[in-house]
């Protein structure tokens, strides 16, 4: 997690597309390991994977955004508009 622009937080995740259900299993390494039921196809993983962080946070889908790793399981998120303990807490649940 890094901070860049001042209304923004970076979230290094790994996803594990095409899960039993959507959830967060808590931190591998430096990541959040982010489970979603969605195929790894199409962009429907990152999209699913936007719309469970922006649930967890209580924020809006246009919030979040994937800005590295697109077709790759480690990816990075831009997280608008939210505090870093909010972000940081995702890792413990």
């Amino acid at each position: 997690m890094t901070n860049t622009p001042p209304e923004s937080i970076e979230l290094r995740i790994k996803a594990v597309p095409g899960a039993s259900r959507d959830d967060l299993a808590g931190m591998l390494g430096d990541r959040l390991k982010v489970r979603v039921s969605a195929p790894p196809e199409g962009g429907k993983a990152n999209k699913a994977i936007v719309a469970l962080i922006a649930r967890e946070l209580g924020i809006k889908r246009a919030q979040v955004e994937v800005v590295s790793g697109r077709t790759n399981p480690e990816k990075t998120l831009r997280i608008a508009g939210v505090d870093t303990s909010a972000v940081r807490a995702l890792g413990d649940r």
